[in-house]
C-alpha cells in the first residue's frame, strides 16, 4: 500500500454499510484482462450497458481512456505498466466502495499487478471478479483495430504486448472467455460471477 508522507486518513460521517443500504446498491469491480484486441473493451462496454439497463450504477474504466488523464503521464515500460495497473486498481476500489460496479478493461500483462488489484479489494471487503478474455494472439493480430500489431511487426513500435513484450496468462481467473466469443453469452457469464454483488 502506497501512502504519501504527512497525511492521515480522514473518516467521513457516512460509512459504507449506511451508504449502500440507503442507496440500495452493492459495489464491486470486474477486471477484464487479455491481449490488445482480444475483445476486452467490447465485452466490458456491453456489461456496463447491461448493468445500467438494470438500474445499477456501473462505470467503465478503459485502459486507453485512463491514459488520457489519470495515467496520461505514463509510458509503456514495465515500471509504467505496473503503475498504470496500480492507479487503475485504486480508482476502481473507490468506485466499488461508493456502491458502483467498476468495470476495468486494461491489458494488465503481469500476474503480480492483477494479484495486487485483487488484494486491494479483498483487504477492504469488496467483491472482485477477474475476467480473462483468452483470445489467441493470431486472432488479435487479424483484428488489429488500431493497427498496433502491424506497426510492431514492421518494427515501427516496440514494447507491444503479444509481440515483443510479455503477457502472463492469469493462473486462476474467476471467468475465462475463449475468444472469439459471443458478446451476449460473455456478458451473461460475467454477470453470473458478479451475482453476490448484484443482489441488493
Amino acid at each position: 500500500m502506497m501512502t504519501s508522507a504527512n497525511v492521515t486518513w480522514h473518516e467521513g460521517v457516512v460509512g459504507r454499510a449506511q451508504r449502500w443500504s440507503s442507496l440500495g446498491v452493492r459495489g464491486a469491480t470486474i477486471w477484464f484482462t487479455g491481449l490488445p484486441a482480444s475483445g476486452k473493451s467490447t465485452i466490458a462496454a456491453a456489461t456496463e450497458a447491461r448493468l445500467v439497463g438494470e438500474g445499477r450504477s456501473a462505470y467503465r474504466l478503459d485502459g486507453d481512456n485512463l491514459r488520457h488523464g489519470v495515467c496520461g503521464d505514463l509510458g509503456f515500460s514495465t515500471a509504467d505498466r505496473d503503475e498504470n495497473v496500480r492507479r487503475t486498481a485504486e480508482v476502481a476500489r473507490l468506485f466499488a466502495d461508493s456502491g458502483s460496479i467498476a468495470i476495468v478493461s486494461v491489458v494488465s500483462p503481469f500476474e503480480s499487478g492483477r494479484r495486487a488489484a485483487r488484494a486491494l479489494h479483498e483487504r477492504d471487503g469488496l467483491h472482485f471478479v477477474e475476467v480473462f478474455v483468452n483470445t489467441p494472439v493470431e486472432e488479435c493480430m487479424r483484428r488489429d483495430p488500431k493497427g498496433l500489431y502491424a506497426r510492431a511487426v514492421a518494427g515501427q513500435l516496440t514494447g507491444m504486448t503479444g509481440v515483443d513484450a510479455p503477457y502472463e496468462v492469469p493462473s486462476s481467473p474467476d471467468v475465462e472467455l475463449l475468444g472469439p466469443c459471443d458478446v451476449t453469452d460473455a456478458v451473461e457469464r460475467v454477470l453470473t460471477a458478479l451475482e453476490p454483488a448484484r443482489a441488493i
